[in-house]
């Protein structure tokens, strides 16, 4: 695999684990890690910058759920919305930091759009979680292989 394919691949399925599709993308960062082939931070940059992409659709969706809750399409129930915003309300903003967690943290950044949390410091808080998540896997791949 040539290195643009590689981290083509990786940012495509960093940018849909982010969303509300399920997909994975520890395994395919800690699979390119373990080859050897490529950077390892430049594939947690490029691992980062794809799921907090992922993670600002979701908050462009929370920004417009009234208009789409009703959708046939709209993945999300009206019982998971109401839970996640009272989640979100609960513990507030920094709760963005654990927008990495698996079956939290799609729905808590889709709260943060339909709270209207500020762009900036959404993105800014989602790329420490995000980005310290991947940092942590990696670290831990290399020095345990």
């Amino acid at each position: 695999m040539n290195d643009l394919a590689a981290y083509a691949g990786l940012l495509a399925a960093s940018f849909l684990a982010a969303t509300l599709l399920p997909a994975q993308s520890e395994a395919v960062l800690l699979g390119l890690v373990l080859g050897g082939k490529q950077s390892a931070s430049l594939l947690v940059a490029v691992a980062t910058v794809g799921n907090v992409g992922g993670s600002a659709l979701n908050w462009l969706i929370g920004r417009s759920v009234e208009r789409l809750r009703d959708r046939w399409w709209f993945p999300v129930s009206p019982k998971a919305l109401s839970r996640a915003q009272d989640r979100f309300r609960r513990f507030g903003v920094w709760s963005l930091l654990l927008s990495w967690l698996p079956f939290v943290g799609d729905p808590i950044t889709l709260a943060a759009g339909m709270l209207r949390v500020p762009l900036g410091q959404f993105l800014l808080l989602v790329f420490l979680g995000k980005a310290g998540r991947y940092i942590v896997l990696t670290v831990a791949t290399l020095h345990l292989a």
